[in-house]
This record gives structure tokens, sequence and C-alpha cells, in this order.
């Protein structure tokens, strides 16, 4: 924790200091609801993504409703996840590198962990880690399902892979990392439900050679929020890695939800931002700019304000574009909802957690800057 924080428990939301991040936690505890009611009866596990939060109190507290445990993207991030309490990970990553190794190998000892593998070569180096630490190491064969990032193409190539990690003294084949990353955004309900289709595709067509070569394949894993209930309903997955659905964020409200069966999440992360400047009728300025908002997947949205549209960033400020009736005075103090909420939780130390105008409780973002 700094030495400094913006909001102590019980102060009103007026009186924390700027910029932060919020977690409106009434909206957050109803998005947690609307997940455990959308996969009510069906049999599917969750194993929500860590990197959208990166708090082991929030880790902890889905898993007390009942998910497998947590995905991360980086040793550091599970290394985190662990410290705080959590007892399973999957690291939905490769992991590359001698000091890497050591660290996964090392927390392997310490938790139910499991790493994915796209290259032959990475699972030997695999394999002489874990016999060098004297452990039994879980590795899934990340396939590439359309995304055209990591993974090993479907079919006979993954087979191969995943036939060398069965044959490794050292390792366990534990199944399939399947994530189609590019699905997640696309707009219409139907070209998700397409990229989602042709994924499955890709993993029946890896299933059958493996159950073929008698390999067996304990689970499938995958899924965002964009699209978790297409592969929830398709009888190939296990596992669903929805990591967004906790906050929302402005790209994500931009997807079409109609008759997807997935629920309407609700924004519960802000960045809490005061107004600094106000030297033109038209414009506003405040404190919240590149180093308070991730900005790839476009601007952030003010929230609860008609007429003030976000319309520039630089390191420390942020621009608004006000029409005629909007008053603003220096001082005021605004929410913005972050265009992309992963990057965004990755700028701060702590969310300031409000209920009803009061901080409820500052939770520390420990694995904060984990990209190692």
């Amino acid at each position: 924790m700094p030495a400094y924080l913006p909001a102590t428990v019980g102060m009103p939301l007026s009186e924390v200091d700027t910029p932060a991040l919020i977690l409106e936690l009434d909206a957050f505890e109803r998005n947690l609801d609307r997940m455990d009611a959308s996969l009510k009866g069906k049999s599917i596990r969750l194993r929500p993504h860590a990197k959208s939060h990166k708090c082991p109190e929030i880790a902890l507290r889905q898993i007390r409703r009942g998910a497998a445990g947590v995905c991360c993207q980086k040793v550091s991030e599970a290394e985190a996840m662990v410290d705080g309490g959590v007892p399973d990970v999957l690291i939905a990553n490769e992991v590359v590198g001698a000091p890497k190794l050591k660290r996964l190998i090392a927390l392997a000892k310490r938790a139910r962990v499991a790493v994915c593998a796209d290259d032959a070569g990475n699972v030997t180096a695999l394999d002489e880690a874990a016999r060098a630490a004297g452990v039994r190491l879980d590795v899934l064969v990340e396939v590439n399902v359309g995304a055209n990032r990591c993974g090993v193409e479907p079919g006979e190539p993954s087979l191969r892979l995943a036939q060398a990690i069965a044959r490794s003294r050292n390792l366990r084949f534990a199944g399939l990392q399947a994530y189609q990353g590019a699905a997640q955004h696309l707009r219409k309900v139907e070209e998700r439900r397409a990229a989602i289709e042709a994924a499955c595709a890709h993993v029946q067509e890896t299933l059958e050679l493996l159950e073929d070569a008698r390999i067996p394949c304990e689970r499938v894993t995958g899924a965002g929020t964009g699209t978790y209930m297409i592969e929830a309903l398709s009888g190939v997955y296990h596992e669903l890695q929805a990591g967004s659905y906790i906050f929302m964020d402005v790209d994500y409200a931009k997807n079409d939800w109609t008759e997807s069966g997935i629920p309407r999440f609700e924004h519960s992360l802000y960045v809490w931002t005061t107004v600094m400047s106000r030297t033109a009728p038209e414009r506003a300025v405040v404190d919240a700019g590149l180093k308070a908002s991730s900005v790839d997947s476009g601007m952030p949205r003010v929230a609860e304000l008609e007429g003030a549209e976000y319309v520039k960033a630089s390191d420390e400020h942020g621009v608004l574009k006000l029409n005629g009736n909007v008053r603003l005075a220096v001082g005021e103090k605004l929410k913005l909802i972050p265009g992309h909420c992963d990057p965004t939780v990755n700028l701060y130390d702590q969310y300031v957690c409000v209920r009803n105008g009061r901080v409820e409780a500052i939770w520390p973002i420990t694995a904060r800057g984990a990209v190692w």
C-alpha cells in the first residue's frame, strides 16, 4: 500500500481524492448474481479471469460463490493470487524462460497451478524444470481457434503436442485451452456466434483425434464475457474464463446483447475525477488523463451527465467537450466509465469500494503492474 490513500473507510464519495478507481459495490454484486443465475442448472464451471481485477479479495469472493479457481496471464499475477489465498490458478498463457519457469514450479508447490503450452521445446523446458524441483505439473495445449495469437493449430498439430506432454515424466496433460479472444467485441450477436461455432469445430476436431489416440481430455477451457453463453451451451467447453463481466466498460457496452442469452451486466467500475480547469464555455479539463484511464479501446465516457463528452487525453489531463447546457465548476467531481477496464485497473493500487455514497472498503490491487 502507498503511504497516501485517496480515501478512508466511512468517507463520503464527495470527499474521495482524485483520480481514484471507484467500485460501486451494489452494481458489482448484482453482476456476480447475474452470472450465477445465468449458469444455474448448467454443467459447466466458471473460472473467471483475474487479469481483469488483479485482486485476491475479488477472486476469493468469486470462489466462495462456486468458481473453480481463477485464470491469470502472468506468473507474477498467479503469485499475487496464491499469496492472497487463492488455491487454484490456471495460467492461461505460455511461460517461457528459466527465471519464470523456476517461479512457476515454486508456485506449483504451494497451490494447484496449471499452465498452457503451444511449443514442443517449451514442453521440454517445463518437463526439465518440474523434474529438477520434484513436482508434476499440469499442462494444457493451447489451440488456435481463430484469434491467431498464441496457440498451436487444431487437429494433428494439437494432438502431437498433447502426446509430447503425455510422454513427459513430470508433466500431466490437463486439457485444451481454447479462447477465442477476437470474438469478444464483435458487435453483432450473430458474428460472435459464428466465431464461437468455428472455434468449437476446431476443438471438436482435436477432441476426436485425442480420443482416437486414447488420450483423455478432462477439460476444455476458454470463453469471455462477450460469448460465454455460446460456449456454455456448446457441449464442448467445461470451463468459462469470463472476466470483465464484473466491471464492464465502454467497449463492451457497444456490443449488441439482444438474444445472446447473456444478461445485461452493468457498469460498476469508474474513474473518479475532478474538474481542474474551466477557461472556455465549451470545455472543461479533468485530472484524469492517460495515466488514469486506458484509451486503447476508445475514450472514457462521462457517466451521469448529459452533454459532456470526453474527447482528448494527455498524460495528466482529460478534455471534456460541453454543450451549452452543461454547468461545471472547478472542483466538481465526475465519474468516468473506462474505455477498457483491464488496463485501467492496472494503473491503480486500490479499489475505493463505495455503497450508498460512502466508502465501505479499500481493496488492494496486489497484482497491479504484475507483467512478468
